[in-house]
């Protein structure tokens, strides 16, 4: 039976969402109006109200754990005695991007940059240590040389997601400074700081009328430009979160010339082709019709009125709120984030961007292609032939010849590795965390000792443009040497401990390397009860993830290679799921390399030899390993 025009576009469960969408949407611009006619006293009233009902339904315990000293909080000159609450305060009612960084004590320069369409973009710039300020930096002959490094935000975000942390070890862009780097961040058309135009005011439709298509082809290769011909720098590294890496690898692929001027692509948390939202409910209406949100959600800003709930809620509220959405949506759990640090931080989490954007992201969920926004019109009756002689252009994202090096999360629904990889050049190289989500490469607590170490790894090896080959051996080593450090450290996960209590991934990276012997635990992602063994083939002089080298996959069923290969000791337990030391995945329908090491360092580990994989060895290890095989 052909379906019934219009109403037979969408099917019940996606009219019950459609029409409870319009009822929260009416519902919030009812509220919104309302606090708008508000005078301040009684938002006041609102938010010490909201405050006094956390407080009573709250336990001592709970309350106990957002306000205790610890030893990781930064503590502001002012005082060496704030407790984590403060610190968190400080920093939530921070104003800028320039005020964070200066409760740290760094000093930040701001920077404007036209566009090629006529809109204003904002660029922050870190470049000099604590002390350095009168320093020159990038300025001509004398003054101080210092590679430039890049870092965009994601989606509804601005550049103070990268600097409103709690303590300073975990902030990336503080940890690049005192490395050395020039540190500069873009901000996307729209945003709290880019809401300008020479064309066009944010109160008109045309200003709101952009989507990543825009940000492609404008934003981000004109604030490369700009920043490379300021420093006089002739390459510089990228580093993207979310849709930061999204719009890189667009500019990437439309832009040939710009991959000459990009050293290396570090995309944390990497976007290109989402499954879907986590809620069944509202997946199925995104995936049926994202036009929809234009109908909530007008042409302009998207959720404009978030600023608005910051301030009539307690900050405990407003961060329970956010939790509760986000696991709604996408089904995360944000349990890798401190309580204190996402009192600082949520508040900096929203920034505006286009409807039209979101709507584009929509429009890559259901079309499962990472492709340039659909102006067609969808037709009220959908015809089989119409798919034949109508085709939205994709990014051509294979066509990349800058290095890639994608770190993503094991536990994030919005990475998903196999379809990125196949739309992606085969030098592409992916570390997972197994337990990470989205959130967590900008905020989680241990953030600096699983994701820094191979930011660091690609930095350190890949500084010109010409990806020579003396840079490849260099990122070559670093790779090896991780994989080794991770093989060392995975019996942790098999010896003395159910499947219930195996470590966490930094107690294994706090491992020391080779304490445990040299074992070699590889799995492949569809493996459920067995580990692989990989014998990697690297001796061809020509070898370099431009040119793909060999390797050769064997199975091993619920088995550990110990040593050099030549005993391998049965265990009972599932290997895969116990194992987070070295994951290295070679899906034979994927492009490029997934490669989970239990931490990155630079160098090459002197030790045995796996194959062609060098690892960890000294007396302790070998005697170490001996007594495990009588065992």
């Amino acid at each position: 039976m052909p379906p019934i025009p219009f109403l037979g576009r969408l099917n019940i469960a996606e009219y019950i969402a459609l029409v409870g969408s319009f009822l929260l949407v009416g519902l919030e611009a009812i509220i919104r109006i309302l606090t708008l006619a508000l005078p301040s006293t009684v938002i006041s009233l609102c938010y010490r109200v909201s405050r006094r009902l956390f407080n009573r339904f709250t336990s001592p315990e709970e309350k106990k754990a957002g306000t205790r000293k610890k030893s990781n909080c930064y503590r502001p000159s002012l005082s060496s005695k704030l407790t984590c609450a403060a610190v968190s305060s400080s920093i939530r009612d921070a104003s800028d991007f320039v005020d964070l960084c200066a409760l740290y004590g760094y000093y930040a320069e701001e920077h404007v940059v036209q566009t090629g369409d006529g809109y204003l973009l904002c660029l922050h710039r870190l470049a000099w240590r604590k002390g350095e300020e009168d320093q020159k930096v990038n300025s001509g002959p004398k003054s101080v040389k210092k590679n430039v490094v890049y870092l965009h935000h994601g989606l509804l975000m601005n550049s103070e997601v990268w600097v409103c942390l709690t303590d300073e070890e975990r902030c990336l862009p503080f940890t690049l400074v005192n490395k050395g780097y020039d540190v500069w961040f873009g901000n996307n058309r729209g945003n709290k700081y880019s809401k300008k135009s020479v064309h066009h005011s944010p109160t008109d439709l045309k200003f709101w009328d952009f989507s990543m298509d825009e940000f492609a082809f404008h934003d981000i290769p004109d604030s490369i430009h700009y920043i490379l011909e300021t420093t006089s720098a002739p390459s510089l590294s990228y580093i993207g979160f979310s849709q930061g890496t999204a719009q890189a690898f667009a500019t990437l692929a439309v832009h040939p010339k710009l991959n000459d001027q990009v050293n290396v692509f570090i995309a944390l948390a990497p976007a290109m082709s989402p499954a879907g939202l986590s809620n069944g409910i509202v997946d199925a209406l995104v995936k049926a019709s994202p036009q929809v949100l234009f109908l909530l959600f007008g042409r302009r800003s998207i959720l404009s009125s978030a600023t608005m709930w910051q301030s009539i809620l307690y900050p405990p509220i407003f961060v329970r709120c956010i939790d509760m959405g986000l696991r709604f949506l996408f089904g995360w759990h944000a349990r890798n984030m401190s309580t204190s640090q996402k009192l600082a931080a949520y508040p900096h989490l929203y920034s505006f961007t286009s409807t039209k954007t979101v709507v584009h992201w929509f429009q890559v969920i259901r079309t499962k292609s990472f492709q340039m926004y659909d102006d067609d019109v969808q037709p009220v009756v959908s015809l089989g032939s119409v798919s034949k002689y109508t085709k939205v252009a994709k990014f051509p994202t294979r066509n990349i010849k800058t290095p890639i090096v994608l770190v993503y999360g094991g536990s994030d629904s919005l990475v998903d590795i196999n379809v990125m990889l196949k739309e992606l050049p085969s030098h592409t190289i992916a570390t997972e965390i197994p337990h990470y989500e989205h959130l967590d490469f900008l905020w989680a607590r241990e953030v600096d000792s699983l994701v820094f170490p191979h930011v660091f790894d690609a930095l350190e090896s890949f500084s010109d443009a010409e990806h020579s080959k003396e840079e490849y051996d260099r990122y070559r080593s670093a790779r090896h040497a991780s994989m080794g450090v991770g093989m060392a450290r995975s019996p942790l996960l098999l010896d003395h401990r159910s499947d219930d209590e195996s470590p966490s991934y930094a107690e294994v990276v706090a491992t020391k390397p080779g304490s445990h012997g040299n074992t070699l635990v590889l799995n492949n992602e569809g493996v459920k009860n067995g580990a692989q063994r990989y014998d990697f083939n690297n001796s061809s002089a020509d070898a370099s993830p431009l040119s793909p080298t060999h390797g050769r996959t064997e199975q091993i069923d619920n088995a550990q290679e110990i040593g050099n290969g030549n005993q391998v000791e049965k265990r009972t337990r599932n290997v895969r799921s116990s194992s987070i030391g070295s994951n290295l995945n070679f899906d034979g329908g994927s492009r490029g390399i997934s490669l989970g090491a239990g931490r990155a360092v630079s160098g090459v580990v002197i030790g045995k030899t796996m194959g062609n994989i060098t690892t960890g060895s000294d007396d302790s290890t070998e005697s170490s390993r001996k007594k495990r095989i009588k065992r």
